[in-house]
């Protein structure tokens, strides 16, 4: 792949938005990796964009106009903004990484980038689950790639299941290792741990209740066809995900030809990732009896690697958009999955949800079916007031909150759900009436 990238008359020029830790690695990864250049960044603390141009000492200039913007990059210079909206026309730009952690911006952002030509990387998970069936329609429209940024649990869970399925195994589980879970955690509360890793802290309390796991895994799900076995997945704990065998009834769940997301809590290899494959080859299980990977008894098998890399494994996704038109990951089967808002404590009635990774309420992925009431997606739980009292540990509807269904989140949700069901043959109704 680099000598491809580096056989270009050009450099791939890349806009970022979103330079916090992991924007901060896209910058550096395309600065540093042949065959790349960074042209545009934007982060509505403009400081921080700022601080990664000097950072890597690149000659750069603060733009606030199109025309500015445009013209800072045909000089050679990283153009900097504290707009998105505006880095992501910029015209010297092939690709935008998205990698701010805004639903509703970042969706924004992509349209933008996708109206402008530009192919379009969702480091930006939260607003990929939400809008991805809406989004990847309208880059099929426009002749562009819209894919899951490579590097992330689902993008390298991916691979595996990309390997695994050209061997000849159906996917019965993909899976993630997760190190802590805490669901009742809160940005208050998990302070000490985010200033050790210089996060975020309503980012880094999503991480430990459980909710960015979701939300990544409900992705996963989308891209592959898969569902959840139950609300919030099994998520037994283990010592090493070698001991997955006496943890999960994989032939109860095979019954039905369906696979599924799970994960393990605290095993070794920390930061890792796994794919159970099944096969009724007596030949391949004669084979991997007397293998000396432990991968299993069969015909149930374990594929794992033992880590992911985040911003350091982004590029060659990009590089695959560009080069081939391919995207790693996408959600061609529609919503199969989303994330749905739990109470984190007794709730009462006229309180404003302050939705992921906040004091009011928590995630759990479940699958999308019809006849029941509307969930309320986690991340739509912004700014919307309870109408009535809600029990910890309780799910919150969407009726059970009152919002703008004008709101562009809303509105571009609802258009989600309509793509949703054209890329999964019309099977089923989705809506905002008909959601879980």
């Amino acid at each position: 792949m680099l000598n491809r990238v580096t056989a270009r008359p050009a450099d791939i020029k890349v806009a970022i938005i979103g330079i916090g830790s992991i924007g901060n690695g896209l910058v550096y990864q395309c600065h540093t990796t042949p065959g790349f250049q960074p042209v545009a960044i934007a982060d509505i603390k403009i400081d921080r964009a700022i601080t990664c141009a000097k950072w890597l000492e690149l000659d750069y200039e603060v733009v606030d106009s199109l025309t500015t913007l445009n013209e800072a990059v045909r000089r050679g210079k990283l153009a900097v903004s504290e707009s998105g909206e505006l880095i992501a026309q910029c015209e010297q730009a092939e690709v935008l990484i998205e990698a701010s952690n805004a639903v509703a911006a970042g969706a924004q952002h992509a349209i933008t980038a996708l109206t402008h030509n530009k192919h379009l990387v969702m480091m930006n998970y939260e607003a990929d689950l939400m809008f991805g069936p809406a989004l990847l329609t309208l880059a099929r429209q426009n002749g562009l790639v819209y894919t899951s940024a490579d590097g992330d649990q689902p993008t390298v869970i991916k691979r595996i299941v990309d390997e695994i399925e050209f061997w000849g195994f159906d996917l019965v589980m993909a899976g993630n290792i997760k190190g802590y879970l805490d669901r009742y955690v809160n940005p208050t509360l998990i302070i000490p741990e985010a200033d050790k890793r210089n996060l975020d802290y309503k980012m880094c309390s999503s991480y430990t209740d459980g909710t960015k796991l979701g939300v990544e895994m409900a992705v996963l799900a989308n891209g592959l066809g898969l569902r959840t076995a139950v609300p919030g997945m099994y998520g037994p704990r283990a010592a090493h995900i070698q001991d997955v065998f006496e943890l999960y009834d994989f032939a109860a769940l095979w019954q039905d030809r369906q696979g599924v997301v799970d994960y393990v809590l605290g095993a070794q290899p920390t930061g890792g990732v796994f794919v159970i494959g099944y096969t009724e080859s007596k030949f391949q299980q004669f084979t991997l009896d007397w293998f000396p990977p432990k991968m299993g008894p069969g015909p149930f098998y374990l594929f794992y690697r033992p880590y992911h890399l985040g911003h350091i494994e982004a590029l060659w996704g990009v590089a695959e958009a560009v080069l081939d038109g391919r995207a790693r990951l996408q959600p061609t089967h529609g919503f199969r999955t989303n994330v749905f808002t739990y109470a984190k404590k007794d709730l009462q009635a006229g309180e404003v949800l302050d939705g992921m990774g906040g004091y009011a309420c928590y995630g759990l992925i479940e699958n999308y079916e019809n006849g029941r009431a509307p969930g309320l997606p986690i991340l739509l739980a912004d700014d919307v007031i309870l109408k009535r009292p809600i029990a910890k540990d309780q799910p919150i509807l969407l009726a059970d909150v009152e919002y703008d269904p004008d709101a562009f989140q809303f509105q571009y949700y609802a258009e989600a759900l309509a793509q949703s069901q054209r890329l999964a043959g019309g099977n089923g109704r989705l809506s905002l009436e008909v959601a879980l």
